[in-house]
């Protein structure tokens, strides 16, 4: 059964907060909806990165609905979070399938219409090729988003998996989700991987016909500003791209902010 919460502090955010799960290809997914102020507004639907779950989003998603008025659902995918545990090998095309298979089972059965797709990350990829197979979609953020794989994203992946080793990383993954090791290791494994050196989405992108906010730090270690330039260069007319300074992977977490300043001003032109 859904969960329901509302707390004082979740107030000053979201009149209402439901936490469930929910079935969809087959598997149990986590899910958290806020309802914002307005009901004649787009959802926001929140795509998490590639280590990414509900409640690594913290507080962010309810500051966007505060300062947009928009309702949103954040789900975490399969093998994330307290969804269902990942149990198999990653295969190449595992954002295609996210994005043409269990993205548009879930959004039909939440009945969310021409929603905001805010992905980061993995998640940014997710929402680009959703948006890109001629779906009903409002507006994408891309968020540190990956169109092709660069040099830099294997380095960090291999980076990742030596902090992984050597860190308390794996105890503050397990805060978060119900099997770091599988998760952690689903995510690099496929990064790695010889065969996926040739994963593009670009054709995807150049079918986009809703707005873009693209947005990358410029100390972002998984890709480099080619990323939103070959976005722009592919939709010129829809996307508008911001590189910030002094930041890495995680724009809503190291310029929160100033990105939610860009997130809401662009929610309003839609």
């Amino acid at each position: 059964m859904p969960r329901t919460t509302n707390t004082n502090a979740d107030q000053q955010h979201a009149s209402l907060e439901r936490r469930f799960d929910i079935s969809i290809t087959g598997r149990q997914l986590e899910v958290l909806r806020l309802t914002g102020a307005s009901d004649n507004r787009p959802t926001i639907v929140f795509l998490h990165e590639g280590l990414g779950s509900v409640s690594l989003w913290r507080d962010f998603p309810r500051r966007v609905v505060a300062a947009t008025g928009c309702s949103a659902l954040i789900y975490s995918r399969y093998g994330y979070g307290q969804s269902d545990v990942l149990n198999e090998p990653r295969k190449s095309d595992y954002m295609h399938r996210e994005a043409l298979d269990v993205l548009p089972e879930l959004l039909a059965k939440c009945e969310i219409e021409k929603p905001i797709l805010f992905g980061h990350s993995d998640g940014a990829s997710i929402a680009l090729i959703h948006a890109g197979a001629s779906h009903d979609v409002a507006g994408v953020i891309a968020e540190a988003p990956h169109l092709f794989v660069e040099e830099i994203s294997l380095k960090g992946a291999a980076q990742a998996a030596l902090t992984y080793r050597t860190t308390d990383l794996p105890q503050k993954l397990a805060r978060h989700h119900l099997d770091a090791d599988k998760t952690f290791w689903g995510w690099h494994d496929i990064w790695t991987r010889v065969e996926f050196r040739d994963w593009t989405i670009e054709p995807y992108v150049a079918s986009i016909r809703c707005p873009i906010l693209a947005i990358q730090g410029e100390q972002d270690d998984y890709g480099s500003a080619a990323q939103i330039r070959a976005i722009a260069a592919a939709c010129p007319d829809r996307t508008a791209t911001h590189l910030l300074p002094e930041c890495d992977h995680t724009p809503h977490r190291d310029q929160a902010s100033h990105t939610l300043q860009l997130v809401s001003s662009f929610i309003k032109t839609l």
